[in-house]
């Protein structure tokens, strides 16, 4: 059974870093693509970023300058660096990875920014 566990999230300050992270477990193979996705309370979980297998990335417009997305194939992990945080940047981040045909979700991790 894969399993994505995420850590990093915290509080910081406006204009902040952070750094999260998604371990897979469960698989000898890396999962095909990679995303951040976010949500904030009362609203829905949007896209933050997409990185595939090959190292082809994508953000959402809100975060692009600013958030990177990483992976390690060999340790089966994807990062995203935050930069410049934002308050707007608060939200529960989501970890997603998918394997061949299936879908797989991380736990979460809280972001808090504040102003």
């Amino acid at each position: 059974q894969v399993q994505l566990v995420e850590s990093g999230g915290g509080l910081v300050q406006a204009g902040g870093s952070l750094r999260l992270s998604c371990a897979a477990s469960g698989t000898r193979f890396s999962l095909n693509v990679m995303c951040w996705y976010r949500q904030a309370p009362g609203k829905q979980r949007d896209l933050v970023a997409t990185i595939t297998s090959g190292g082809s990335t994508n953000y959402a417009d809100s975060v692009k300058g600013r958030f990177t997305i990483s992976r390690d194939n060999a340790r089966k992990t994807v990062y995203l660096q935050m930069n410049s945080l934002k308050p707007d940047d608060t939200a529960v981040y989501y970890c997603y990875g998918l394997l061949t045909t299936r879908s797989y979700w991380g736990q979460g991790t809280q972001v808090t920014v504040s102003s």
